[in-house]
């Protein structure tokens, strides 16, 4: 017995389906939210503080994918596009939700002497950062972790490490410079290890 399964031209991306969409074909656009929601939803929630924002955001997302469709690259994958659609649509509501002054990431840095040596020098870890990424039981404690970070550190860190966009993408996604990016990146990436440290000793 042979599955129904929708062809080329049918599926998330085809050429068909593209066309319908640039139509105003509301089952098009139906199917494609349908289809799309769970991954792009996994993202929404990296960027967003609560799953209301990052349902909220998905639907921004998909507000704004309807009504740019003619933009849309047939070249391009209709899930690469809507992804960064997604992006675009948390910075948007981050940028908005700032009504106050951002915490300072100092806190989370780790301190260093007036020598130059660290104050409590980093233990080595008996993995790699690699390897922890890798670990399903570790994700959650990594993702606690990176939602600890200020805003401006956390969202390059996603962006660059967990996105793996490219450095001038990211730039231009946030409106400042590359080396800016790299700044944020470096002291994020200090500070995630800093908030690791300590579980990672008790796994040493």
């Amino acid at each position: 017995m042979f599955m129904n399964t929708p062809s080329r031209q049918e599926r998330p991306g085809g050429d068909n389906l593209v066309a319908r969409l640039r139509s105003g074909d509301g089952s098009a656009f139906e199917m494609l939210v349908r289809t799309q929601t769970p991954a792009l939803l996994r993202v929404a929630r990296r960027f967003m503080h609560s799953e209301e924002d990052a349902r909220d955001a998905l639907q921004d997302a998909f507000i704004s994918a309807f009504r740019s469709i003619g933009a849309f690259e047939e070249s391009a994958q209709i899930s690469t596009w809507l992804h960064r659609i997604v992006i675009n649509a948390c910075l948007m509501r981050l940028r908005t939700q700032r009504r106050h002054p951002e915490e300072d990431i100092e806190k989370y840095l780790p301190k260093f002497l007036e020598d130059g040596h660290q104050a409590e020098p980093s233990a080595p870890w008996c993995e790699t950062a690699e390897t922890v990424l890798q670990r399903t039981e570790l994700c959650g404690l990594v993702r606690r972790c990176i939602e600890q970070l200020p805003d401006t550190y956390r969202v390059v860190l996603l962006l660059r490490d967990i996105e793996e966009l490219p450095t001038e993408d990211v730039a231009q996604m946030l409106g400042v410079t590359p080396n800016a990016v790299k700044i944020r990146l470096h002291r994020g990436r200090q500070a995630l290890r800093a908030l690791l440290d300590p579980h990672m000793r008790d796994i040493a």
